[in-house]
């Protein structure tokens, strides 16, 4: 799929990328905070094989932890698959950290073949998430996973 937008602003991404986990996806989530429009809430969720953690994020303070297989993040990395979620109102055990929140993009993000967490974004718009859109943050979330060091990610510096 193209994503010209996506495409244009990739080079403006890397720039921002410094090969540390912790720096690059707080700029990443502030990146694609104020890369796209009608988004009020980016940021990982990061797994420490009990739950997901809140990671870097931009926007309102949110909801701390997730239990695996809850609300769209949980699902999401359960089931390791993207989710656009038109209506969050619909979706059967939303999690509403922010009421303002209305649709949903949670990508679950793997390295060395290990899932370590999602990606979300949330939107105030109902159905603002298509399929060029997924296509166009996964494209940005590849160079970001190219630019961290694999050991970085895999020993989850995270967890405890």
């Amino acid at each position: 799929m193209q994503v010209p937008q996506y495409q244009e602003k990739l080079p403006e991404l890397e720039a921002y990328l410094v090969g540390h986990w912790l720096t690059d996806f707080a700029n990443f989530s502030a990146f694609v905070f104020q890369s796209m429009p009608a988004i009020n809430w980016t940021g990982f969720y990061l797994s420490d094989d009990q739950s997901l953690k809140l990671g870097p994020f931009a926007g309102k303070p949110a909801c701390t932890e997730i239990r695996f297989g809850r609300g769209v993040c949980g699902t999401a990395f359960s089931e390791q698959r993207p989710l656009l979620v038109p209506d969050v109102v619909a979706f059967p055990g939303h999690i509403a950290c922010d009421s303002a929140s209305r649709s949903e993009m949670v990508i679950p993000l793997a390295q060395a073949g290990k899932w370590f967490g999602v990606f979300d974004l949330d939107s105030p718009d109902l159905e603002r998430f298509g399929p060029e859109d997924l296509a166009g943050v996964q494209l940005w979330l590849r160079a970001l996973l190219e630019k961290v060091p694999v050991a970085q990610v895999a020993r989850r510096p995270w967890s405890g």
